[in-house]
């Protein structure tokens, strides 16, 4: 299995529009990050986690010829904004996308992209095939086997999951122990760190920290990231042993 960083930035991604510190105008690519996502490919799969904004030029950078299912982990914006592009892997492929959502993420995507789902539908509208799944139950994508993890971003219950020897955990504040013990085991844990000041709906790098500690895992990756938590190079340098920030176009394999 492949696992590739989509994006690693916050909902407004780096460099903000109109900022002008140093993050936002540093030359160093790690500092460029696009709204979180991450593509796990295997021999059965080719699985993206999340489609925001950037989905199109994701699936261009990083080269993901073949797609055969979006999960999404929660229906934000900065998470759902680009289904609408999955329309190239129709065409290519003669088929829709399965997409795999809970019902209160799937309402929202109805929501926001309410003429794929018009009984007169118009030509060339993204085809997909709904895939509902609910928090407790793990659920397969062409055998791949996905376990969901229960988590909460403020008041509003959000999805990490775990694949084989990898957990994915984005835009979380807090999580109960049993549900974390779900990544125990894992090669690689990936989890949200927005920035140092204390934040409503995100872990701080410091939490995500602490948090960390309490898994049985292999190397940790700080995803979600803010032009508030500094120069990739300098906090990363700042880690302890296994614990990395994740950048763009990073790759894992297992």
């Amino acid at each position: 299995m492949k696992v590739t960083f989509l994006g690693t930035g916050t909902s407004q991604g780096i460099p903000i529009i109109g900022c002008q510190c140093s993050v936002c105008t540093s030359t160093n690519k790690k500092d460029n990050r696009l709204r979180t996502s991450v593509w796990i490919k295997t021999p059965e799969a080719s699985i993206v986690i999340d489609s925001g904004p950037d989905f199109r030029y994701q699936m261009l950078r990083a080269k993901v010829h073949q797609l055969d299912a979006i999960v999404f982990t929660h229906g934000h914006k900065d998470h759902i904004a680009g289904m609408d592009d999955v329309r190239a892997y129709n065409f290519i492929h003669g088929k829709p996308v399965d997409i795999y959502a809970t019902e209160e993420t799937m309402e929202t995507i109805r929501r926001e992209f309410s003429y794929v789902f018009e009984n007169a539908t118009y030509p060339g509208i993204p085809q997909i095939n709904i895939n509902t799944i609910n928090a407790w139950d793990p659920f397969e994508i062409n055998g791949v086997k996905i376990t969901p993890i229960r988590l909460l971003h403020y008041r509003m219950e959000v999805l990490g999951f775990r694949i084989g020897d990898f957990t994915y955990i984005t835009d979380a504040n807090f999580i109960e122990p049993e549900e974390l013990a779900k990544a125990n085991g894992s090669k690689a844990l990936v989890l949200n760190a927005l920035r140092h000041e204390p934040h409503i709906s995100h872990y701080t790098l410091a939490q995500a920290m602490e948090v960390a500690k309490t898994v049985q895992t292999g190397d940790t990756y700080f995803t979600h990231i803010s032009h508030q938590l500094g120069l990739h190079d300098d906090i990363d340098a700042s880690l302890p042993a296994g614990m990395h920030l994740a950048y763009d176009g990073m790759e894992l394999e297992f």
